[in-house]
């Protein structure tokens, strides 16, 4: 689940989003995600996880919220 990739020639305003799917998530966070199958990382150039969203394209709109340039990581 914390893969990390090397998106650093992209520059520091570069994150990635990424698809998870809830049954590998621990038990707490698949209680929180109710009935979603998929929930959305957003990780930074440096490969950490920085959010969990329900949506893909709420994890866009947040990144582009913070000044941030969001790639599609599959």
């Amino acid at each position: 689940m914390n893969h990390k990739h090397d998106l650093e020639g992209f520059g520091a305003d570069a994150v990635y989003v990424k698809p998870i799917a809830v049954s590998t998530l621990p038990e707490g966070l698949r209680r929180q995600a109710g009935d979603l199958e998929t929930i959305f990382a957003i990780h930074d150039a440096e490969g950490a996880q920085i959010a969990l969203v329900a949506d893909r394209n709420l994890a866009f709109v947040l990144a582009r919220q913070h000044d941030k340039v969001p790639m599609t990581l599959h």
